[in-house]
């Protein structure tokens, strides 16, 4: 008969070590998830004191000791996004801005609510429109629309986007054929190719016929989203701002004089439709401000 005061055998003895392996595990999984609360807050504390880098290390501690805090690597992001302006190429605001895409980029594939993405997200778009990558902005600006479609400014700033691509070659284009910044368009035609003895010269380049095929329908593009920023917020002063400028602008590649004029015409009533809405704010705020009091 087996003596019942000796161990059934090696078996259990392992699975009570497993056991008591497993609960030492689990006590201190649960005590790292606590501490990267704690670094959390006292991260947020850090950061909406101003003190961004001292915000950012606290939230490393935070995402070292639970990697699943999603909001963690959020406010992460967010602190090297805040210490980072732009147009400075200096080594420590460029990793700032580097890290920053990195952290933004890494939340999303997290296990972050929509809400939150769609601030990566947006994030993200006004990074690369800062720093002038365009096609960068123009990508993120759409995938902010696709998350939603009532983001007014998304829109709006892919009317930005528009306008400011055309610009550069738009002032070239005016150098080139002498016609000052003020001076009405549009830009001139190429003139005819020469005939008789003068008929082997070069042919002049139709400057304007080019921009036209580039730019035409960016321009076109640029308006049509500024006037959906309108349809979700008809008082958007900021598109109505661009409008005119997308219209003026877009003017200068016209066939005709007459249809440069028309032009100009829609771009004045935006301009007089912005002046209008903001002073009606300002009245409306001023009022607010008097019931208050």
């Amino acid at each position: 008969m087996r003596d019942i005061r000796k161990p059934l055998s090696g078996t259990l003895g392992t699975l009570l070590a497993t056991g008591a392996l497993i609960a030492l595990v689990v006590m201190t999984d649960g005590c790292d998830k606590l501490k990267a609360r704690d670094n959390l807050n006292k991260g947020v504390n850090s950061f909406r004191s101003g003190q961004y880098t001292a915000a950012a290390d606290d939230f490393k501690t935070a995402i070292g000791l639970d990697p699943d805090l999603a909001s963690a690597r959020l406010y992460l992001a967010t602190a090297y996004m805040t210490q980072w302006v732009p147009g400075s190429e200096a080594p420590d605001n460029v990793r700032n801005m580097n890290s920053a895409l990195q952290e933004f980029q890494t939340s999303l594939g997290s296990n972050l609510d929509a809400k939150n993405k769609l601030i990566a997200m947006q994030s993200l778009a006004n990074i690369y429109y800062q720093k002038k990558d365009y096609a960068q902005a123009e990508s993120w600006n759409k995938k902010v629309i696709q998350a939603d479609p009532k983001n007014k400014e998304a829109y709006y700033t892919l009317g930005v986007i528009a306008w400011s691509e055309f610009v550069p070659s738009w002032r070239e284009a005016r150098s080139t054929q002498g016609i000052k910044p003020e001076d009405p368009g549009p830009l001139k035609d190429a003139k005819p190719a020469p005939k008789g003895k003068k008929a082997a010269a070069a042919p002049e380049a139709d400057l304007k016929a080019d921009l036209k095929a580039k730019y035409w329908p960016i321009l076109t593009d640029g308006i049509e989203d500024e006037k959906k920023a309108l349809e979700i917020d008809p008082d958007y002063e900021n598109a109505m701002s661009y409008m005119n400028l997308l219209i003026r602008y877009r003017a200068d590649l016209d066939d005709t004089r007459e249809q440069y004029l028309a032009d100009a015409k829609e771009s004045d009533n935006w301009v007089q439709k912005y002046l209008e809405t903001v002073k009606k704010k300002a009245a409306k705020k001023s009022a607010a401000a008097e019931q208050t009091e």
